[in-house]
């Protein structure tokens, strides 16, 4: 499994409550993707949402968030940790 960094632009005015919720729905099927959603961090001023997921492809993290309705620009391989 790999660890994926995901960056969303433009949401803007987002509230703890919106990414809450959008996080819980990434949660409830991201398990038919062998994805798992760790955490997601929000920057309403500047509109950017950040999730870090684990699973076996960029392209099944982009297929979770597609199916919840907040696709993601960007998903980054995260190879390295400390």
């Amino acid at each position: 499994m790999t660890r994926f960094m995901d960056v969303h632009h433009d949401m803007h005015g987002i509230t703890a409550d919106q990414l809450l919720e959008a996080h819980r729905a990434d949660l409830a099927i991201e398990g038919e993707e062998g994805v798992h959603f760790e955490r997601a961090w929000a920057d309403p001023e500047s509109g950017t949402v950040y999730c870090l997921s684990e699973g076996p492809s960029a392209e099944a993290v982009m297929r979770v968030h597609e199916r919840t309705g907040h696709m993601a620009d960007e998903i980054h391989p995260v190879p390295l940790t400390v």
